[in-house]
């Protein structure tokens, strides 16, 4: 019988098909951030069958992420989270091709991920400095990968709120009600330097105000994680 039919994923299969399957299979997704938002949203990515997947993140595992973050128990504490979420997700699929790098993306360091090897790029980063040298790396640079053309998807802010059913999915310029977009795009008309072209972000317009500015909810930020892979995945399922 055929595998993609009785495997772990053929349900996917039974949704998006075949062909689809097998670039699933292929892509080569570059994750940056696994906390509240990217932990989950590289759960997702393997589940569904994505083949390669590499996770950066310095961070180690603090209790306080446990409310939240995929990688986040009592035991993991003190761990390295990106190594803690490797493990887990090859226990879901033992065959897929995932590496680890506990590191943190700035400036200097750019050069080192060699963005041009993925098919998708995807931005959860906590740090707005960091954040923006990547989303300008992300579009500026005519970066190509055996698939296609490299594919950016960001993550705007996920704290201070608590409606996931608020959560969507828009053209960088305009988002509009998110402190974290206008914060980044205030910062770039400083500099003069801009993304050199369009990319979609995930985002809410949901502002408690009365919440501490790292307030944050697991059905939030796990919502906007799940919504970035998801982006992925309707982005290969459209290239039937």
């Amino acid at each position: 019988m055929n595998e993609t039919l009785t495997g772990p994923f053929s349900r996917t299969a039974l949704l998006m098909g075949d062909q689809a399957m097998q670039r699933l299979a292929a892509a080569r997704v570059l994750l940056f951030g696994t906390g509240g938002v990217g932990s989950w949203c590289a759960e997702a990515l393997i589940r569904s069958g994505v083949g390669h997947l590499t996770m950066v993140d310095p961070d180690e595992v603090d209790v306080s992420n446990i409310n939240r973050q995929l990688p986040a128990t009592a035991a993991t504490v003190g761990r390295p989270k990106v190594e803690v979420l490797r493990e887990r997700l090859l226990s879901i699929n033992p065959a897929a091709d995932i590496t680890a790098r506990q590191e943190r993306f700035t400036a200097e360091s750019a050069a080192s991920f060699h963005l041009e090897a993925f098919d998708y790029v995807i931005d959860a980063i906590d740090s707005m400095a960091d954040k923006m040298e990547l989303i300008l790396l992300c579009t500026q640079k005519p970066l190509t990968s055996h698939l296609s053309p490299l594919t950016f998807f960001s993550s705007m802010g996920a704290a201070r709120k608590m409606d996931p059913t608020q959560v969507r999915v828009s053209e960088f310029w305009k988002v509009d009600g998110c402190p974290l977009a206008a914060t980044l795009r205030k910062r770039m008309r400083r500099a003069l330097r801009f993304p050199g072209r369009k990319f979609l972000c995930v985002w809410s317009p949901e502002r408690i105000e009365s919440a501490q500015p790292k307030g944050t909810l697991m059905p939030v930020t796990a919502t906007f994680g799940l919504t970035l892979a998801s982006l992925v995945l309707q982005d290969l399922a459209s290239k039937n």
